[in-house]
């Protein structure tokens, strides 16, 4: 398997709450989301969607898409959010969310390993490209979402 740690911020303009539900409800990311292809939820959440299971399936820039499953591990609305996945990727996602006078800046760290054989053999070549699909991805996601709240996008990484 194949480490990977990323981290991307995205500052918008809108109430932290609102930040919050659009990126907790991971079922509507096809709506919004440039990349992700599908999301399916194979268990319901509990109490701030806790321990609920969702198989998603992404695709980007690059010819492949990648399929996982998420559970929920932590859900302390509207600062953290925390999944567990498991497939095609295998590893750990955060969601940290802050207020301030500029609108909200969502965090995301996603340290994840691959299960892919031809990944993880390309891997020392590949990283760069990865890394970069990676990227794309989450630019589009931070589009996607000022577009979905109707505000500015501050910033992004």
């Amino acid at each position: 398997m194949a480490p990977y740690s990323f981290l991307s911020t995205w500052c918008v303009d809108a109430p932290i709450t609102d930040v919050w539900d659009a990126i907790a409800a991971s079922d509507r990311y096809p709506e919004w989301w440039k990349g992700v292809l599908e999301v399916v939820e194979l268990e319901p959440g509990g109490v701030n969607g806790l321990g609920a299971l969702s198989r998603m399936r992404w695709r980007s820039k690059l010819p492949y898409s990648l399929q996982f499953d998420a559970r929920v591990t932590r859900s302390e609305p509207p600062h953290l959010l925390e999944a567990h996945a498991s497939g095609e990727l295998a590893g750990v996602g955060v969601w940290r969310l802050y207020e301030g006078a500029a609108g909200t800046a969502a965090v995301y760290s996603w340290d994840v390993s691959t299960s892919r054989a031809w990944m993880n053999r390309m891997a020392p070549l590949g990283r760069r490209a990865f890394a970069w699909n990676h990227d794309y991805v989450m630019r589009h996601g931070a589009f996607g979402l000022a577009d979905r709240l109707g505000v500015e996008l501050v910033a992004h990484d």
